[in-house]
């Protein structure tokens, strides 16, 4: 399918021209330029960014947090997600079953930047009842194309 060569090679190298798309696809440009605007304009593809090296910028510290609240409900969820939202440490978060409530992604210089973090900025979010960290010795996988396979 057209679409998933479209995606798989944007993926791989977002600057690429419609030209080099057009033919690394097998489409002539006007039908490849189509397929891209409809795939953006239906939110398949939602942005383009730049892959920027986090140790170039002096961020090697990459914490793993899971957060328990002391009540689940839609006030206390919505609270805690709203605040995390605005702290620019958390690079991802994500609402869990099992015994945590949510999964941080915690993104920082050192060790006492997360001391700093966790201590002024995390556990001063109400309703928390209890967080467990971990911390990354290096990455295995790291991948930013999604499976574009049909």
């Amino acid at each position: 399918m057209a679409d998933i060569r479209i995606l798989d090679a944007l993926q791989m190298d977002g600057r690429i021209t419609n030209a080099e798309l057009s033919e690394q696809v097998g489409l002539s440009p006007s039908p490849c330029l189509r397929r891209v605007k409809q795939l953006e304009s239906t939110g398949v593809i939602r942005g383009y960014v730049a892959l920027v090296d986090p140790a170039a910028l002096g961020l090697s510290v990459t914490a793993f947090v899971r957060v328990r609240l002391s009540q689940q409900d839609d006030l206390h969820l919505s609270q805690f997600e709203e605040t995390v939202a605005g702290l620019p440490e958390v690079m991802e978060c994500y609402l869990m079953t099992g015994d945590s409530d949510y999964q941080l992604r915690v993104l920082v210089k050192s060790l006492e930047d997360f001391e700093e973090f966790l201590r002024r900025k995390l556990t001063r979010i109400k309703g928390i009842a209890e967080v467990t960290s971990s911390f990354a010795l290096r990455p295995v996988v790291y991948r930013t194309a999604l499976p574009a396979t049909a």
